[in-house]
C-alpha cells in the first residue's frame, strides 16, 4: 500500500506538469482553434531566460540569482512577451486562415525560437542548479516525498484556481469563454477579438513560464529542445481529454502522468524500456472507444 502512495503522489506530480502544459494549448485552441506546437519552445524559452548567454557546458545564472519574489514575475513577463510578439507577427495575420495551416505556421514559430536559442546559447546541453534543495524528500506518514513534487502539486493547483477565477469572474475571462464557445457569435456580440486572443496567448505563456520553471528544478538540465516532449505530451492530454475543453486537458494530463508511472512501476522489468509504447496504446484504446475525448465539447460534437 506504502509503494501505491508514493507511486500516486509521483503520477499526480508528472500530471500536474503535462496539466499546465496542456491547458496552455487547450486554451488557444478553444479561442483561435490553433494547435500550437510552438508551446514546447515558449517552455524552453523560459527556462533559457534565467541564465547568461553563453556556449559554456555549466550555466551562468542571471535572472535565476535573483529573489524568487522578483524571478518569478520577470520569467513569466519575458515568455508573455514573446508569445504576444508571435501572435501580432505570425498568428494575427493568419486569423482567417484554416486550421492546418495555423498549424504549420505554429512550427514555423517553433522552428525560429528553437534555433535562436541554439544561437544565443549553443547547441550543447547545460547543467544548471536551480532549487535543487527541493529535491530532496520529507518524510509524510512513512512516505518519503520530495519537496519539489508537492510544490509541483500545489502550484498547479493555485494556478488552476486562479485561471478558473480569471475565466468567470474577469471581463476578459468571460469574452474569452464566450469566443471559444462561438467566435463569430462573439464577435457580433461586441468581444473584442484582438484582445481576447491576446490574453489567450498570454495566460498561455504565463502557463509556460510555470512549466519551464518547475522541470527545469527537476531535472536541472537545459536543452534547446527540451519543451517539445513535454509539448507532445500535452498535446496528447489535449485530445484524450477533448479538444477544446480545458478540464478535458487536466482530466488528460493527469491520465497520461498516471498511465507513465504506474507503467514504470508495475511493467516486467524487461518491457520497462517499452513504457511510451505501452503507454501510448492506452492512448489508442481511449480514442476508440471515446473518440471525442474523455469530457464531451462542443467541437467534439461538430466534427461528430
Amino acid at each position: 500500500m506504502m509503494d501505491f502512495l508514493q507511486h500516486l503522489i509521483d503520477a499526480l506530480s508528472l500530471g500536474s506538469l503535462y496539466a499546465l502544459a496542456a491547458l496552455g494549448i487547450g486554451l488557444l485552441f478553444g479561442v483561435l482553434r490553433l494547435i500550437n506546437f510552438a508551446h514546447g519552445d515558449f517552455i524552453t524559452l523560459g527556462a533559457y531566460a534565467l541564465i547568461a548567454p553563453s556556449a559554456d557546458v555549466t550555466a551562468h545564472m542571471v535572472i535565476g540569482g535573483w529573489s524568487w519574489v522578483f524571478m518569478i514575475p520577470a520569467i513569466g513577463a519575458i515568455v508573455v512577451v514573446v508569445a504576444l510578439a508571435a501572435n501580432a507577427l505570425v498568428f494575427r495575420p493568419l486569423r482567417r486562415a484554416d486550421t492546418p495551416i495555423l498549424m504549420i505556421a505554429s512550427f514555423a514559430v517553433g522552428y525560429v525560437m528553437q534555433n535562436s536559442v541554439i544561437m544565443i546559447y549553443g547547441a550543447r546541453a547545460k547543467t544548471v542548479d536551480f532549487w535543487s534543495g527541493l529535491n530532496y524528500p520529507i518524510a509524510i506518514a512513512g512516505l518519503r516525498i520530495p519537496k519539489l513534487e508537492l510544490v509541483i502539486i500545489a502550484t498547479t493547483i493555485v494556478l488552476m484556481a486562479t485561471l478558473i477565477l480569471f475565466l468567470r469572474r474577469t471581463s476578459f475571462g468571460v469574452q474569452m469563454r464566450a469566443a471559444a464557445e462561438d467566435f463569430r457569435m462573439a464577435q457580433h456580440l461586441g468581444v473584442r477579438s484582438n484582445l481576447v486572443i491576446g490574453a489567450a496567448f498570454a495566460v498561455s505563456g504565463i502557463l509556460a513560464a510555470a512549466v519551464s520553471l518547475l522541470f527545469l528544478c527537476q531535472t536541472g538540465t537545459l536543452s534547446y529542445a527540451m519543451g517539445t516532449p513535454l509539448a507532445l505530451f500535452a498535446f496528447i492530454a489535449t485530445v484524450v481529454g477533448g479538444m477544446g475543453s480545458l478540464l478535458g486537458a487536466v482530466v488528460g494530463g493527469y491520465a497520461i502522468g498516471l498511465a507513465i508511472v504506474f507503467l514504470e512501476a508495475y511493467l516486467p522489468t524487461d518491457l520497462r524500456d517499452f513504457r511510451d509504447a505501452f503507454a501510448f496504446s492506452l492512448v489508442i484504446l481511449i480514442l476508440i472507444f471515446r473518440p471525442s475525448g474523455l469530457v464531451k465539447t462542443r467541437y467534439s460534437l461538430e466534427r461528430a
